[in-house]
């Protein structure tokens, strides 16, 4: 969901009917709680966070990008896009045309160093860069031969979508260090564990145990962003050591907390 409150700042949606060329670029500038209402456009959208932590929200799920890590959103999925932070965002509108490399689904990829710097300097480019073979169609051309070999990763949340997983799944998304157990839940909504667990396996791909412990994570990266130390996280995300929570942050994200915002 976006932020709400006094500080929210709704971003004004690009009023483009068609892009000028294969790639789009739009550099921002964003303030904390800034955010875009949902939409969709015809061309698939890569949002890469140069500093901050950029969210992207669809039904399925919600998809976030820290620095060296971009969200590709496919061409027509309705999504909006909101940050609780101060980032730097570039986007690149892709083209349907020249998205054939792309996931056919939303999802995190990693920016890589040489990835990072073509998208810097494709950003310098004018709108209406050359389209005739030239240094700006090379630089387009090698920039979407790196995003086609760009990995995936798990800064993504997905969210189930049927009702009772889905109210369970709201109540962990205000208060993630929640201990309710599976059996807990089952309590609480009539129905056995067994049926929960495997509802959620199928809606989620995830355990309950998995999709609780990467809402932890990912709940972690907004504090760990402006600055709160390693142990103050940790013990906020619901585990009880600071070397515990930095086990799972770098089994899950490749990366330990205190070099991801290095």
């Amino acid at each position: 969901m976006p932020p709400t409150g006094p500080s929210t700042l709704q971003r004004a949606i690009p009023a483009l009917t068609r892009l000028p060329g294969p790639l789009y670029a739009r550099a921002e500038s964003l303030r904390a709680g800034s955010w875009t209402a949902r939409h969709r456009h015809p061309w698939g959208q890569l949002s890469h966070a140069i500093s901050g932590v950029l969210g992207v929200h669809t039904a399925a799920g919600s998809f976030f990008a820290p620095p060296h890590w971009a969200v590709w959103v496919p061409p027509g999925l309705e999504h909006e896009v909101a940050t609780s932070t101060q980032a730097e965002m570039r986007s690149l509108y892709v083209r349907a045309d020249a998205s054939a490399w792309a996931p056919p689904r939303c999802q995190v990829l990693e920016v890589s160093p040489l990835t990072r710097e073509l998208i810097k300097q494709f950003c310098r480019l004018p709108a209406d860069y050359p389209q005739e073979d030239g240094p700006a169609m090379r630089l387009v051309a090698v920039l979407l031969d790196q995003l086609a070999a760009a990995p995936e990763a798990a800064f993504s949340l997905p969210m189930p979508a049927e009702a009772r997983l889905r109210s369970l799944c709201g109540e962990l998304l205000q208060q993630p260090d929640l201990a309710h157990t599976l059996g807990d839940w089952a309590r609480r909504l009539n129905t056995s564990e067994k049926t929960l667990s495997r509802g959620f396996r199928r809606e989620t791909g995830l355990t309950f145990r998995h999709w609780r412990q990467r809402l932890r994570l990912l709940s972690a990266l907004q504090p760990l962003e402006r600055g709160d130390s390693v142990t103050q996280v940790a013990l906020a995300s619901g585990y009880d050591s600071p070397s515990a929570f930095i086990a799972a942050f770098r089994g899950l994200f490749g990366v330990t907390p205190g070099d991801l915002f290095r």
